[in-house]
Order: structure tokens, then C-alpha cells, then sequence
């Protein structure tokens, strides 16, 4: 049985309305629970922020939408669907893949467009190797997701599951590059399917295959983009849940938790104002969260922070046609620069970039005539590389990443750059994100399902906590999950349509 918070469960305070928050609101507000969101911002969206700068609309926060299906999930659990409050766009191509050597490739999630595409690119070889692969990262998905990506754990016993042999027996505790390099040899697309693992802080050479999962959600399960910007998911997801009777009090920093024994009572706030409680949902960083409850995280190794990153969004004053919604601009060095970004704490000396051009999908995210556009480069974090001084060579930084991606693919950037807005490890940092960096703790073994902070820890009575900190991990459509998983822990788990989908790996 899983372990469940016990006594009354009626009124519950969810700290922070992030996707984690939003996401466990709405699961408990559709099993009948008094519901309170309180949010240290102005608006909801926790990481998903929002910047209008001189007519430019940028997202500082995720850029890539995936598993539109876990956001149909969160909606279903208020009754609702994604597609009254919700436009979403499926991207073709998901990407736009760009090589030191001048070769090029349009990631499509439909199988037949990207045979296709990779058989003149890499050869007929590696064209029906894709198709293996493609029909591996299926099958890996559906044997990993219900009980790994999807599941709570109480202890690493959960794991012993007939699922584990099945995710064992498929390679998934092998290491992700050499699995995806037994179905296809070429090393420029052996990155395109394993630079994903980045986002759980690993480099391809040490991620474990299971996280290959990610790269079903890009290459099988498709990448979105919703009308007005990402932020404005978080913004439907308020919604829903204030029609549903959730009560959202913004600009509400809590500053303690009152207790009687272990078990809180009440949420205070900075500027006194007190909530009930019967239980609470804690989506913020994991060391104020253990902070705010009073104890501390027992490990027996320190957790590892995952890399960060360093965004520049930019107003354009033309329109660059020929640039797709996203580019992955991949430098000719490759394991030389994880070594440099993981271990060493040092910048990518020939980095790997995501280039987003929201205005090639929504022209209304710039003035008319204009793009914009994000760039964003992975560097150390602020534990790994704690002699980079971020507020001295921050600007001359962003200045050698215009250039670079003027030389690589946008030719005359530099001066069509008309305003614009750095990101920094620093500037986390100051947002309180654990060592300077958004994807919070890297998912190395150790950090991994049931050896990951832990959603109920064990010396509360009635408090649960979301977010990426947290199981599942980073990431949007695990940022949700985190929030549904969060709430079974308050009233046990409730199946719904949508996540019948989700199990069978269905997609819109």
C-alpha cells in the first residue's frame, strides 16, 4: 500500500503556482478538496515566466512543450478539457537540426517524414535503424512510464516490479549513448536522439538508457507550442482551477509553518496573513521547503545540482524566415564538452545551442515585422563553477553568443538585435533555484526514482511535496505528473480517462 497522508485531508494550502502547483490544485479540487494556492509572484507560472520588453513577448522559462496528453490529464481532473482555454500547435518540425560541417536535419515525430529525411542525411543503414529505434523507445515508454515516470515510491523495494525486469531486459539501466548506437551509427544523429539527456543533467555517456524516454516525448511523442507563449499554459491551468473553485492569493511569500506536533496547521505568510490547513502541498526548492518544515534531508551523499544555462532573449527588427521554431546549433566538440560543463566547471569551449524563434509559430509574440528569439546556452552551475563571475562577463558572454550564432546560421543578428534580456546562473540564483540552475538536481542513479528527494518525507505527518525537486523530476509534463502524484499521496490515487491514454501511450 502506498503510504498516505492520514486524518483529515479537507482543506489543503499548496505552496506555489508553478506547473507542480497548479497540477496538484487541480487534482484536488476535483476529488472535493478546499483548495488554497499561494503564490510569492504576481501571476502564476513559477519557472514558466513572462517578460514583455518593447513590443517582445519572451518566455523565460521552458520553450519546448511536450505530452499533451498529461496536460489534457490536469484539466480532465477539473472536468475541463485543454481545448476550451487552449490552443496548442504541434511543431513539423520539431526541430531544425544544425551541424559544425554544414549538414543539416528536420526532426519530425511522423515516422515515414523522418525515414525519409535520415536516408539521405545518414544512409538507408541508418534510416532503418531509426525505425528499430523508434519502435524501442515505444516500447521502453510504455514498460517505464506508469510505474518509473508516473509512480510514487516509499522505498527502493517500489522498484521491485515484473516492470523492472521489463525496463532491465530493454536496456534501460544500460548507458544511453551506446544503447541508441546499436540501432544507428552516425554520430551527428546519435546526438540528435541523445542530447535530450541534458535536460536531466547527464551527459549522454553516463545518462542511464531509461531516460531515453525523454527522447520519445521530443522524436515519437511530438513538441507544442501554445498560442501566446508557453506562459500561457500555466495561465489556462489558473483558470480552470478558479472556475473550479480554487482560491489563488498572489503575491503571498510564506514565511512559516504552524504546527501542532508534526502536523502543520496552518500556513503563515511574510505579511502575517494566516490559512488553515488540514494538509499541505509544498512546490518550492527542496532546501526551503525541508527549511520551511524544519528538519533536514537525511543522505548519506550530498546531492548533485544539475548544469545550468545562460538565456538571451532578443528583439529582432526583421523577420528571419528561414530559422525554424527551434534549432539545436550543435558544435563540432561533443564529449570534450559535457566534460567541461559536468566535471570541470568550466564554460563549453564550442557549445551546443538552442536557438527558439516563438515568432515563427505566433507572430503576435512580436511587433509586426519582427522576431523574436532565445538562445540559450548550457553552462556549470554556480556549486561547480564557483570562480565565474556572472555579473562581470555576463554581457560579453551574450555578445559571443550573438556572434556565434551569427556565424553558425543567422547572418547580420548583431545589428538586428534592437533589445534584449540576459538570464544567468546568478539571476536563478537570486529566484532562490539551487546552485544557479533551473533543472534542479541532476538524475544520475543515485538521484533517480525512489534515491530522489522523496514526496512525503518521512517526519511530517501532513505535508507533501511537488516539483522538480522532487519524483518524477524536470521538466513540464514531470512537473505535472509531480502535482497529480502529490495529491494521490493525500487522498489515494484516482484513475481518470485521460490517463488511460497516457498508459497506452497515446497521443493527440
Amino acid at each position: 500500500m502506498m503510504r498516505r497522508v492520514t486524518g483529515r485531508t479537507d482543506r489543503v494550502v499548496v505552496v506555489g503556482a508553478g506547473f507542480a502547483g497548479l497540477a496538484a490544485a487541480a487534482h484536488l479540487v476535483g476529488r472535493d478538496r478546499q483548495v488554497v494556492v499561494l503564490e510569492r509572484g504576481k501571476v502564476p507560472g513559477g519557472r514558466a515566466g513572462r517578460l514583455m520588453q518593447n513590443g517582445h513577448r519572451f518566455d523565460t522559462g521552458p520553450s519546448v512543450i511536450t505530452m499533451p496528453d498529461v496536460i489534457e490529464d490536469v484539466f480532465q481532473a477539473m472536468s475541463r478539457s485543454s481545448r476550451e482555454l487552449l490552443k496548442l500547435t504541434e511543431l513539423t518540425p520539431a526541430y531544425d537540426a544544425r551541424f559544425a560541417d554544414g549538414s543539416s536535419l528536420l526532426v519530425h515525430r511522423d515516422e515515414a517524414q523522418m525515414y525519409d529525411a535520415i536516408k539521405p542525411f545518414a544512409g538507408v543503414r541508418n534510416a532503418e535503424g531509426y525505425r528499430r529505434l523508434r519502435a524501442w523507445l515505444e516500447r521502453l515508454y510504455r514498460a517505464e512510464f506508469d510505474r518509473f515516470v508516473a509512480a510514487n515510491f516509499d522505498s527502493p523495494l517500489s522498484l521491485l516490479t515484473p516492470q523492472l525486469a521489463r525496463v532491465a531486459a530493454l536496456g534501460g539501466f544500460r548507458r544511453l549513448d551506446p544503447v541508441i548506437a546499436g540501432f544507428i551509427d552516425d554520430e551527428r544523429l546519435r546526438r540528435v536522439f541523445t542530447f535530450q539527456s541534458l535536460y536531466v543533467g547527464q551527459a549522454p555517456y553516463d545518462a542511464l538508457a531509461l531516460y531515453a524516454v525523454i527522447t520519445y516525448m521530443d522524436t515519437v511523442a511530438g513538441v507544442y507550442f501554445p498560442s501566446g507563449g508557453v506562459s500561457r499554459l500555466p495561465d489556462a491551468l489558473a483558470e480552470a482551477a478558479t472556475d473550479a473553485g480554487v482560491k489563488f492569493h498572489y503575491d503571498a511569500n510564506v514565511r512559516t509553518l504552524e504546527k501542532i506536533g508534526d502536523r502543520v496547521t496552518a500556513v503563515i505568510t511574510e505579511d502575517g496573513r494566516r490559512f488553515s490547513c488540514d494538509a499541505v502541498v509544498l512546490t518550492t526548492e527542496i532546501p526551503v521547503s525541508y527549511d520551511l518544515m524544519g528538519t533536514s534531508p537525511r543522505r548519506p551523499v550530498p546531492l548533485r545540482a544539475a548544469p545550468s544555462a545562460v538565456v538571451l532573449h532578443a528583439g529582432l527588427n526583421r523577420e528571419y524566415a528561414d530559422v525554424a521554431h527551434h534549432t539545436i546549433s550543435f558544435g563540432a566538440a561533443w564529449r570534450k564538452t559535457f566534460q567541461q560543463l559536468i566535471r570541470d566547471g568550466e564554460l563549453m569551449s564550442d557549445p551546443s545551442l538552442l536557438i527558439t524563434r516563438p515568432t515563427a509559430t505566433d507572430p503576435q509574440l512580436g511587433p509586426p515585422g519582427r522576431d523574436t528569439i532565445s538562445i540559450l546556452a548550457p553552462v556549470p552551475n554556480l556549486t561547480t563553477a564557483p570562480g565565474i563571475d556572472w555579473d562581470t562577463m555576463a554581457e560579453r558572454y551574450a555578445d559571443e553568443l550573438v556572434d556565434l550564432v551569427e556565424q553558425r546560421q543567422i547572418p547580420g543578428l548583431a545589428g538586428a538585435v534592437t533589445t534584449r534580456h540576459l538570464i544567468t546562473p546568478a539571476d536563478w540564483a537570486e529566484q532562490g533555484m539551487v546552485a544557479g540552475t533551473p533543472f534542479a538536481w541532476s538524475h544520475s542513479f543515485s538521484q533517480t526514482g525512489p534515491f530522489r528527494p522523496g514526496n512525503f518525507p518521512s517526519r511530517t505527518e501532513n505535508v507533501v511535496l511537488a516539483g522538480g525537486g522532487t519524483v518524477p523530476g524536470v521538466g513540464v509534463p514531470t512537473a505535472l505528473l509531480s502535482g497529480r502524484l502529490a495529491a494521490d499521496r493525500l487522498t489515494g490515487p484516482v484513475r481518470t480517462a485521460g490517463r488511460s491514454r497516457l498508459r497506452a501511450g497515446g497521443n493527440r
